[in-house]
């Protein structure tokens, strides 16, 4: 179903022309979470984002949905229990995006570790039982100091006393927004990026009816008109707000910053993600993830003051995770000029939240009474002594001062908020990558509560559970024979084996329509046919609008792909242009645009000294 320029530029003449149910403001996992909600309910939606879809925030995290194995160490079973019910939730609508790839835990003997051998193998026992971890291909097991360090030779032997393997998944997280987005549009939502919210409008009886608008393509301007707003801009959330009149304005978000480092797998090889202390007592994990014959090591997490929409890596960045590193793998040796890539990303926290999630923040500390109720009714319940409800109920009561063991009265998940201005402004903000469709649903809610009440408009009920994103028509139990199984079709019409794989795996069910392309458009421009197939696809039907849309959020080239992206680009620039009708002076702001992108994302400034 066509989702491109040509479509950009009809929704935003619908925009302006038709009156909606719901306006959301932002489409990152957030926005694209509630606008796949809306749409399925048959609620005229409207999205818009003043950058492309997942720019600010959503493209820009570890790339894993968690378990929240971390907060077990404080036995905040709520934290983790919501998460890994959720997780499986988005597992099972978007199957071919998150993937089971379980994480090793090394365990130092250092001041402040987060787990000791004997706590890490209660938390994995406890996180597996909430999560209904059964196959034995993905059950926790602990390993030796020896059995550590014949997976991972690199690591450093100092104060290392074993480890623990636990369930978890990797992500792709700005895949994960525009499939929630297509299907959106799938399902009638009037979709628009570029397109920047400057004001609020008002009806006569001061409620808000809907926006100012800018198309920051042509600098047009417009008006929007919707029965009910929704504010899902993660770090901008306070700036929609201040735009609210009727709103006596507080500021609620507590952005932090985080940054990832890309080298090649040969410099760091590891054989699976690996989640340890940081060594330096200030609370932080830091991850190490292979990817693509490349390895990923973050995060910094912490608090930033500056441009939202532009945080960028620092030396002090780079000089803290290369310290980390490589004081873990003490072989590695990694400097500046080994970084092939690199990334920097706001966490939208609500600073009321106390807590930082699994990075960074402190979530208080048990009593000695609480621990050691925690380890009699777990050691009942491993002896069939005692309930899965008995266990809960004293994890519950715990004696702590836990800062997100309540869930807050506007919150639909832990870490989120979701407020109604006086006027009407609805604002959901806060939470993780992992709770989007729990968060969703919950303002959900709220907007067809509005739309009943006030409006007398009534829609159907769905189970968002069960809404699978775009590409997302994959059994979740059979997801690698299926994947194969389009993989084929590939192979079948002359791709090679690893290509229709990346093919497959990349678009899941919408694989079928990449591969129907093969015949039908020639490779131009020096591209091979499966990168000409994947540019056209997301030309067509993912709302590409700039080489950076395509490198960098469609297909993730420019993180993990470094070493064929000089060879790649020009091919990618001069395909964009023919299909988009750019002129000469356009074609080279798009190419310096990608290039000063690609110059930040090496480094380069910092390389130079």
């Amino acid at each position: 179903m066509a989702f491109s320029a040509t479509t950009r530029q009809q929704n935003i003449e619908r925009l302006q022309n038709e009156t909606l149910d719901l306006l959301v403001i932002g489409g990152g996992i957030t926005g694209a979470g509630v606008a796949i909600q809306a749409t399925a309910m048959n609620m005229k939606t409207g999205l818009i984002d003043m950058q492309d879809f997942a720019e600010g925030t959503s493209s820009r995290s570890t790339k894993l949905v968690h378990g929240g194995i971390r907060y077990l160490k404080t036995f905040d079973v709520g934290v983790v229990a919501d998460t890994v019910k959720e997780r499986a939730v988005v597992q099972g609508i978007a199957p071919h995006i998150p993937k089971p790839d379980p994480m090793l835990l090394p365990i130092y003997n250092e001041t402040g570790a987060t787990f000791d051998l004997f706590s890490v193998k209660v938390a994995m026992d406890l996180y597996d039982k909430l999560a209904e971890v059964k196959d034995p291909k993905f059950t926790n097991y602990t390993l030796s100091k020896e059995e550590v360090l014949q997976r991972e030779p690199q690591l450093s032997p100092k104060n290392l006393v074993g480890g623990g393997v636990y369930l978890d998944f990797r992500n792709n997280d700005a895949r994960l927004v525009i499939e929630n987005i297509k299907k959106a549009h799938e399902n009638g939502g009037i979709m628009a990026s570029h397109v920047k919210a400057t004001g609020l409008l008002h009806d006569d009886e001061g409620r808000i009816n809907g926006i100012t608008a800018e198309d920051l393509f042509t600098g047009e301007t417009f008006e929007i008109h919707a029965r009910v707003v929704i504010n899902t801009t993660g770090p901008w959330s306070d700036t929609i707000r201040k735009m609210d009149h009727g709103e006596t304005y507080q500021s609620q978000m507590r952005p932090t910053k985080g940054v990832h480092l890309v080298v090649d797998a040969e410099k760091l090889p590891v054989p699976q993600p690996t989640y340890f202390d940081s060594g330096d007592q200030d609370g932080r994990m830091i991850f190490v993830v292979p990817r693509e014959n490349k390895t990923y090591f973050g995060t910094t997490d912490t608090d930033y003051h500056g441009d939202l929409e532009h945080p960028t890596v620092t030396q002090e960045d780079v000089d803290y995770l290369l310290e980390i590193v490589n004081r873990r793998y003490p072989t590695a040796k990694i400097t500046l000029d080994d970084i092939e890539a690199s990334w920097a990303g706001l966490r939208p926290l609500i600073a009321a939240n106390g807590s930082s999630d699994y990075n960074g923040g402190n979530s208080g500390k048990i009593s000695d009474k609480s621990f050691k109720e925690v380890i009699k009714v777990v050691d009942q319940f491993e002896n069939q002594e005692a309930s899965r409800e008995d266990v809960e109920s004293v994890l519950n009561d715990l004696e702590s001062s836990l800062a997100e063991d309540k869930l807050s009265p506007s919150a639909v998940s832990r870490g989120s908020s979701l407020t109604s201005s006086p006027d009407g402004l609805l604002t959901l903000a806060g939470g993780k990558i992992t709770d989007y469709r729990k968060m969703a649903a919950g303002a959900m809610a709220l907007v067809a509560k509005i739309l009943a009440d006030k409006f007398d408009a009534h829609f159907n009920e769905i189970n968002s559970k069960n809404l699978p994103v775009s590409g997302g028509d994959i059994d979740p139990h059979n997801v690698d024979a299926t994947i194969a199984f389009y993989a084929k079709q590939g192979t079948d019409n002359g791709l090679t084996n690893d290509e229709a794989l990346r093919i497959a795996n990349m678009y899941g069910s919408n694989a079928a329509r990449v591969f129907s392309l093969i015949g039908k458009v020639e490779p131009t421009h020096g591209l091979s046919l499966a990168e000409t197939i994947s540019l056209r696809y997301a030309l067509d039907e993912e709302m590409t609008l700039t080489p950076v849309d395509y490198l960098l959020r469609r297909t993730n080239h420019l993180l993990f792909m470094r070493d064929t992206l000089d060879d790649l680009k020009d091919g990618v620039i001069a395909t964009m242009a023919d299909y988009l009708g750019w002129d000469a002076a356009t074609t080279k702001e798009q190419t310096d645009r990608l290039n000063q992108t690609i110059a930040e994302s090496d480094l380069t400034a910092l390389k130079q000294g």
